[in-house]
């Protein structure tokens, strides 16, 4: 039988350092999604075990797999999460299994997700990402050009406009990761009256930034690495 004791580890340090980062900032304790590209699915079984509730992944093609794998096992299905780029001719595939795209970027993938959220009768809840470094190798909008998306989004009738994510460059102290995460709060603060949810979402920081991002204020964390560390 493996031994998972690294993940029960892991998860248990992550959620503490979370606690003590909100209480050091005095933000409030962020949701924690669990951004599982790395693991094995057994690894996955075993982080499900521990009551995690949401997982994610950045391909379409391992969301699919992944959320088949879990309707197989029986257990309850926790919320499934799209962070990568979405291409438009794969919205189809996810429409009915995602809790939350992350990573909506162009009017046209919103046209597209509000197209397939209408065949199946589901409005699908995105998040309008924010390319807050400039950089031209990740998807994103522009900072300047958030509030126009997020205009021509807000009444689509298939989709709710929930919030606003951002993946930061890589950068090597956590206050280098303060101006991008500021920057994005501050578009944040200003598309939530769009929003068509009381709770909108400020998804931001990962393993490596995630303290950073809750003293800037993130809603949502999007931890990976850090879970299956041995």
């Amino acid at each position: 039988m493996n031994d998972f004791s690294y993940i029960k580890r892991n998860y248990e340090k992550i959620r503490e350092s979370i606690a003590k980062c909100s209480q050091r900032y005095g933000t409030p304790e962020p949701v924690l999604v669990a951004v599982t590209k790395s693991a094995e699915l057994c690894e996955i079984d075993a982080l499900l075990s521990l009551g995690i509730g949401r997982i994610a992944e950045n391909r379409v093609q391992m969301l699919t797999a992944r959320y088949e794998h879990i309707l197989s096992t029986g257990v309850p299905m926790p919320e499934m999460h799209l962070i990568g780029q979405l291409q438009s001719n794969k919205v189809k595939y996810i429409a009915d299994k995602t809790a939350l795209i992350h990573s909506l970027d162009k009017l046209s993938l919103a046209k597209e997700i509000n197209r397939q959220g209408e065949k199946i009768g589901r409005k699908i809840p995105c998040l309008i990402e924010i390319n807050s470094g400039r950089e031209q190798a990740k998807g994103g909008v522009m900072p300047e050009d958030a509030d126009e998306l997020a205009e021509s989004v807000k009444d689509m009738p298939f989709i709710t406009l929930s919030g606003v994510m951002t993946m930061a460059p890589i950068c090597e102290r956590q206050s280098d990761y303060s101006k991008y995460f500021s920057l994005t709060r501050d578009i944040f603060e200003r598309l939530t009256p769009l929003c068509g949810t009381d709770s909108p979402v400020l998804s931001m920081g990962m393993s490596n930034s995630y303290e950073a991002a809750i003293a800037e204020g993130a809603t949502l964390l999007r931890v990976g690495r850090a879970f299956f560390e041995k």
